[in-house]
């Protein structure tokens, strides 16, 4: 049931006087139930709880973590219908998604299980002393990796299961050793406290400490900021804007003690087409592009908001083509209001600037909410010219870019923004002749893509789903795949200690 209150820990709270609305963007009305807004005497208790549930988790062996995970993941299911029904009320994506989003969100939670189970994702290390060394004797050394302590997940606006409250995030910080407060997305705050009561009974089941988990609602900076901000918080979790991003970002680095944010933020996700490519099969390519752009409103971090090629006399029919498939595909509800408003704006500062051409765009009458899908096109000359042709608009929206030749497609490469993806589409008998812009599209991305769309984020060990700057905060990690864990713990070793003192999987001698 959804209460509208905060879990501090186990217990329900609702201390304050501000409240907040979930929406329904289908039917463009406020939804019933009334969330109350943390305040500061919550937000101390939640990370109080968590800094005191730490003490004892971070000891907590990986047979009982992977228990607690699988535990999240039945309590999940166990919400059935309801859950499902909240998502839907609440995102106004249909039935499928959210069953599919929920179980990639339960592979997550026993990916991670499977991979705690055991200690070999630490990665241990152990060189054994040499006394007799010269000139010096060598040290007994041990490593390994240790949770870092209490970390706040920010729920994502676009994945109000696979992100949020039981996202990747929580799943990866909880497997790690470290109890997590999650700040729900406004947007879906009643799906969010529902996950948030199965984390809770998953976590009194398996006798997991109280605190171990809290979650809290809150619009705007306030309690974010109050939570990053805290002595006591030792990582933050984000997915979400640029800008939002980089302000938890900047006010975790400003900190008397700075701490770890792992932020997933913006892509364009640049698509190489050759010209080959598009003249061997380019209505299929159109047809697949159409769909990957359109794909869920266009509301993923991944989607193809940048297409490169260089312009011959297949440019304009390709182009052409991809506009009118992308058009034909129904228009479909985006997942509030604001994110409609600002798929509108960022579209129109793009299709503004000059040099920018709309090639089509969805001018039927829609409903509220509903996004009119759109492609552009500008010139190689333009787009290197101007940078706000450069920015997300987040949506089902694409900008074809026409390069003059390879070598001006490789500058338009090397001079954009950090990316979470890259993709390049060509006909295996160009392989030999592609490496330039390989080594480009290498340097700017955390996933490079041959002949597939990047919509659709598979999660395993070899999946990395981050980038440079601004994809996300640090290159080195993923927020999607079990190395995601790696995060949310520090290295850490031992010398010359005596057996009894050290784990007990640096006991061994070998």
């Amino acid at each position: 049931m959804i209460t509208g209150k905060n879990y501090i820990g186990n217990k329900l709270s609702a201390k304050g006087t501000i409240s907040h609305k979930t929406i329904n963007p289908k039917l463009n009305l406020q939804n019933e139930i009334a969330f109350t807004e943390a305040i500061s005497e919550e937000i101390e208790d939640a990370v109080e709880l968590a800094s005191q549930a730490f003490k004892s988790y971070r000891k907590v062996p990986g047979t009982d973590k992977a228990r607690f995970l699988n535990a999240i993941a039945d309590e999940i299911l166990a919400l059935d219908q309801h859950l499902i029904d909240a998502y839907i009320t609440e995102s106004g994506l249909p039935e499928g998604r959210a069953i599919g989003e929920r179980g990639r969100t339960i592979m997550q939670l026993r990916s991670f299980a499977e991979l705690v189970s055991n200690e070999d994702w630490k990665g241990n290390k152990i060189d054994l002393a040499i006394p007799d060394r010269q000139p010096l004797p060598k040290e007994d050394l041990r490593k390994t990796v240790i949770p870092i302590g209490p970390v706040v997940v920010f729920g994502a606006s676009n994945f109000p299961f696979a992100f949020s409250a039981a996202g990747g995030d929580t799943a990866s910080a909880l497997a790690a050793g470290c109890p997590v407060i999650v700040k729900a997305h406004e947007m879906h705050s009643g799906t969010s406290e529902l996950v948030a009561s199965a984390i809770i009974k998953a976590a009194e089941k398996t006798g997991m400490p109280n605190g171990v988990f809290s979650h809290l609602s809150g619009r705007g900076p306030v309690v974010g900021a109050a939570l990053v901000k805290h002595a006591k918080i030792k990582g933050v979790g984000f997915t979400g804007s640029i800008g939002a991003g980089r302000a938890i970002f900047d006010m975790a680095s400003g900190r008397e003690e700075p701490i770890p944010v792992y932020a997933e933020m913006g892509s364009i996700n640049p698509v190489v087409i050759t010209p080959k490519a598009i003249a061997t099969r380019g209505e299929s390519i159109a047809s697949t592009y159409a769909n990957s752009i359109t794909l869920g409103t266009g509301q993923f971090c991944t989607n193809p908001g940048l297409i490169l090629t260089v312009e011959d006399e297949n440019t304009h029919t390709f182009i052409k083509d991809l506009a009118e498939k992308t058009t034909a595909i129904d228009a479909q509800c985006m997942l509030h209001p604001n994110i409609k408003a600002g798929y509108d704006k960022n579209g129109t500062i793009v299709t503004s600037q000059p040099g920018v051409a709309t090639v089509s765009k969805l001018e039927t009458a829609i409903a509220e909410n509903y996004a009119a899908s759109q492609v552009a096109t500008v010139s190689g000359a333009d787009f290197l010219a101007n940078p706000k042709i450069h920015q997300e608009v987040f949506g089902p929206f694409s900008l074809v870019v026409k390069s003059k030749d390879e070598a001006e497609l490789i500058e338009i490469i090397e001079a954009l923004e950090g990316q979470l993806t890259g993709t390049i589409i060509a006909e295996e008998d160009e392989i030999s002749n592609l490496e330039n812009i390989v080594d480009a599209m290498v340097n700017r991305v955390g996933r490079i893509i041959f002949n597939g769309v990047p919509t659709g984020v598979e999660v395993c060990p070899s999946m990395q789903h981050g980038g440079p700057y601004p994809a996300s905060s640090d290159a080195k990690y993923t927020s999607v795949g079990t190395d995601a864990i790696k995060r949310w713990v520090r290295p850490i070793s031992y010398q010359s200690f005596p057996k009894e003192l050290l784990p007990k999987s640096l006991q061994k001698n070998k």
